[in-house]
């Protein structure tokens, strides 16, 4: 089957012209901040000119494309699939129907936004969405038929789309994982019955290296493998009282682990999902990419870097996407990872 229509480019007008008129489909349309004042026209040219009235997107401070970022400029990645199945959905026009997988944006500034994934995701009949929440030096905007802001919007996906996902870390967990026995709010005192910050020192050995905190996704760990896990920042210290302070609330009972961002670790993980998604899809006929706007040259190493490695992977394969303010993989939201999704 054919390859996806699509284009990307500093120039929107051409990008839109060279998607042609596939008349059919849903269409992804990423574009850069410096763009959002003409996110209405770009829709509206997107629409007029391929004959595809169904579009879901967003804003984001670079995107992707198939071997290629953008950032610090005008840029606009844009894909047409050609589905048959599938239901567009916003707070505005709510979900109709069920689905089997589903794509999905989310503003930012939604109250709630890891309750709104795990909702979404109970939505869908194989529990899985993806997608990204939008990034932006100014405001924020989605794309769902219309340029909206606000909880999530996109696109669920009928049973007969062939699709494969998965997620990659950009952390390398030390060794332990820690209960939660006292803290409050987003403030951690105790670990194991010990203070947190001791646990912490202790851990890392005197390493030093960016701290992040992960928090363990319940019944993820299997055999010796690490648990799934959230990463979070390590927002605070206070050696006199042994708390620690991260980006989340907790509870007592909460599992944690210390890791650090690592660029080799990430770059291995990356390879190993795209061998994993290679042999689940010889030939994808499209993909999908999120990735935290962390990622990229900022850990990679030069701009184009990751995006390079998944195209020595995939090839040729038409690919969209966007540097993201948190990415959603299954039920949950995610930071410092990249969200890979490949369609048969």
């Amino acid at each position: 089957m054919a390859a996806f229509a699509f284009a990307h480019g500093t120039d929107w007008r051409r990008c839109a012209a060279a998607l042609g008129r596939p008349g059919r489909g849903l269409g992804f349309v990423y574009f850069t901040d410096a763009l959002i004042d003409d996110s209405p026209e770009i829709l509206s040219t997107l629409r007029n000119g391929t004959g595809v009235s169904d579009w879901i997107g967003s804003v984001g401070t670079g995107v992707l494309a198939t071997g290629t970022e953008y950032q610090d400029e005008p840029a606009m990645a844009a894909m047409v699939a050609d589905f048959d199945s599938f239901s567009v959905f916003s707070g505005r026009a709510p979900l109709k129907g069920n689905g089997s997988f589903a794509v999905v944006h989310a503003d930012p500034a939604a109250p709630d936004l890891p309750g709104l994934v795990s909702d979404m995701s109970a939505k869908v009949a194989t529990g899985y969405i993806v997608g990204g929440v939008s990034s932006s030096r100014s405001r924020t905007v989605q794309i769902a038929n219309e340029v909206l802001s606000g909880g999530l919007s996109g696109a669920v996906l009928g049973e007969g789309v062939g699709v494969a996902t998965r997620l990659t870390q950009g952390c390398t967990p030390y060794p332990g994982r820690f209960r939660i026995t006292e803290g409050e709010d987003n403030l951690i005192a105790r670990l194991d019955g010990r203070p947190a910050l001791e646990v912490l020192l202790e851990t890392i050995g005197g390493e030093r290296a960016q701290l992040l905190v992960g928090l363990a996704v319940p019944g993820s760990e299997t055999g010796a493998h690490f648990p799934d896990y959230t990463a979070r920042n390590l927002t605070g210290i206070d050696p006199k009282s042994g708390l620690i302070a991260i980006g989340e609330t907790i509870e007592p009972g909460m599992e944690i682990l210390f890791c650090k961002r690592d660029a080799a670790a990430a770059k291995k993980d990356l390879q190993n999902i795209l061998f994993m998604l290679k042999e689940a899809v010889p030939q994808p006929r499209g993909a999908l990419y999120y990735s935290c706007v962390a990622r990229g040259e900022h850990m990679f190493g030069s701009r184009g870097a990751e995006l390079n490695l998944v195209k020595q992977a995939l090839g040729e394969v038409p690919l969209v996407g966007f540097f993201c303010n948190g990415e959603i993989s299954r039920d949950r939201l995610y930071g410092y990872t990249g969200v890979l999704t490949v369609f048969r």
